[in-house]
């Protein structure tokens, strides 16, 4: 499995894909609606490659996570809904799957969260099997830079101050007196 180009956006509903690069950002898929529109750089952008769920001992990859989900569940969808179900129910589903997570920093709305992804990457075809877990597969290049004073390449180039030679002297102007005759 490779969660490297399905992204969270902040202020956006849903998980998104990755489509392809800009100059400004990058075009990304919502995965429920498919609708395609643009992300800039400065929008807060997280890649699931790089989200980790914390324990007891480290931390575990969110993929090593889903691929545990998806063997709980049979590959199949949550039988409930993650965003109504009770938080209770969703700590005691965590923990058939995650044993050791840790209770204190792993919040009921993370949980939410987790089991809400699992329904759209499995509904969206995203959790296939022949694909590389976390242990094999390294995290290719950087999804999109998300800092806010980041400015395109183009823009970064104008910035840029100049090298500038030192003006020349203005000639002197010189006036001839003109003699009186």
């Amino acid at each position: 499995m490779d969660l490297n180009n399905i992204l969270v956006i902040a202020g956006k509903p849903d998980l998104s894909e990755l489509v392809s690069r800009t100059k400004s950002g990058a075009i990304v898929m919502n995965l429920i609606s498919k609708q395609k529109y643009p992300v800039f750089h400065n929008d807060r952008i997280s890649s699931l490659g790089e989200i980790r769920i914390f324990t007891e001992n480290n931390e575990v990859p969110l993929v090593d996570v889903m691929a545990d989900l998806k063997k709980h569940y049979n590959g199949a969808v949550t039988p409930y809904d993650p965003k109504k179900e009770d938080s209770a129910k969703m700590f005691g589903e965590l923990e058939q799957v995650l044993p050791d997570y840790d209770r204190d920093r792993v919040h009921a709305s993370d949980v939410k969260k987790l089991f809400s992804w699992y329904n759209v990457l499995i509904n969206a075809g995203k959790l296939n099997d022949d694909e590389p877990t976390s242990e094999a597969a390294e995290t290719p290049e950087a999804v999109v830079e998300t800092k806010a004073n980041d400015k395109p390449a183009r823009a970064q180039k104008a910035a840029a101050p100049k090298a500038t030679a030192k003006p020349k002297a203005a000639p002197k102007r010189t006036t001839t007196a003109k003699k009186a005759i």
